[in-house]
């Protein structure tokens, strides 16, 4: 295939979308949608000779789309990757993916009937260098075994669900829209499944605000080769936005940092650690964007695969079921 035509809807970071698939040579984007007359006015000043539309149906059902990119509110999500298949388009969606198990095992079962369309999430952790070299260095065996992870999704823009189109939501997770990062950012980085979560949460920070939601949920996560793992979506913490990473191994400790990280390879105090300047975070939110298109024509793997997207929704609704529970029970993954 050549000169993919490309349909985004949304115009938050869905313009980081659409400069992604404008940079490349093997599509353009010929729509954008978004409900807000105020975006598609400046739209359709900064993309002249795109068609400009406040409904997402034009998008989603035009015969000359190949590819859709939804960016839009998560409720809408799982709606719209639905039609988006339903129409024979490949789907690049921000995350999540849907809010509901019967929602995620709707779309698996979309995607399996048409097995000739391509589906991806903007898992976009997975672009730091940082993060990349760290992944090379697990898998040569520097660290040893890993034995404990963490990662702490800190968000520190709380107006953004106190204030945003977030809280105005019927159900807006913190796991979904924020842990699901540092969810993905283990899975990946260790190659390992895990099998049952426990989690708690609370809305202290937000409290006194319309949203109604736990803005912070911790979540322990057990692994199937005996690796436990301990996650966190903190909404609410006075701080800026950070990506907190621990890696516990039997030769090695990584710790991440905003400037630099830390490595242990010692016990003793007064032992030097290893500094870490590898670039973080480093990526532009559209750097996936430009794989996907590769791998709708055939050139590279997927660097997000449909079944990868998959497995991490599943782990964050177990987390998210084992939340609202609030018995200390662990929840056992369904994967879709």
């Amino acid at each position: 295939m050549a000169g993919l035509n490309v349909g985004v809807i949304g115009l938050g970071v869905g313009e980081a979308h659409i400069e992604g698939y404008n940079a490349h040579p093997g599509c353009r984007v010929v729509a954008v949608c978004d409900f807000d007359e105020a975006k598609c006015t400046a739209a359709a000043q900064k993309y002249p000779g795109v068609r400009i539309t406040k409904e997402a149906q034009d998008i989603l059902t035009a015969a000359d789309i190949d590819i859709v990119s939804i960016a839009s509110f998560d409720n809408y999500h799982y709606e719209q990757v639905i039609q988006a298949l339903q129409h024979d388009k490949h789907v690049f969606v921000e995350k999540p993916i849907c809010l509901y198990e019967p929602e995620l095992a709707d779309i698996r079962a979309a995607l399996a009937a048409n097995p000739n369309l391509r589906l991806s999430s903007n898992l976009i952790l997975r672009k730091c260098r940082r993060f990349q070299n760290l992944k090379k260095r697990i898998a040569r065996g520097e660290f040893g075994e890993l034995y404990f992870v963490e990662g702490d999704y800190n968000y520190g823009r709380l107006e953004k669900i106190t204030q945003g189109w977030r809280g105005k939501l019927d159900f807006c997770s913190v796991v979904y829209g924020g842990a699901i990062h540092m969810v993905d950012l283990l899975l990946w980085l260790t190659g390992q499944k895990v099998t049952r979560v426990s989690a708690v949460g609370t809305q202290i920070a937000s409290r006194a605000t319309t949203f109604k939601h736990n803005d912070m949920v911790v979540a322990l996560l057990e692994f199937e080769n005996g690796m436990l793992g301990k996650v966190a979506a903190n909404f609410g913490c006075v701080g800026p936005h950070f990506h907190g990473l621990r890696l516990y191994g039997t030769a090695r400790s990584f710790e991440n940092g905003r400037d630099t990280a830390v490595e242990y390879t010692a016990r003793d105090t007064a032992a030097t650690p290893r500094i870490n300047t590898d670039p973080y975070p480093g990526y532009h939110k559209s750097e996936l964007v430009t794989n996907f298109v590769d791998t709708i024509l055939g050139k590279c793997p997927a660097e997000v695969t449909a079944d990868e997207v998959f497995a991490v929704m599943s782990v964050c609704l177990a987390i998210e079921k084992a939340a609202a529970a609030s018995n200390g029970k662990a929840v056992a993954v369904a994967y879709a």
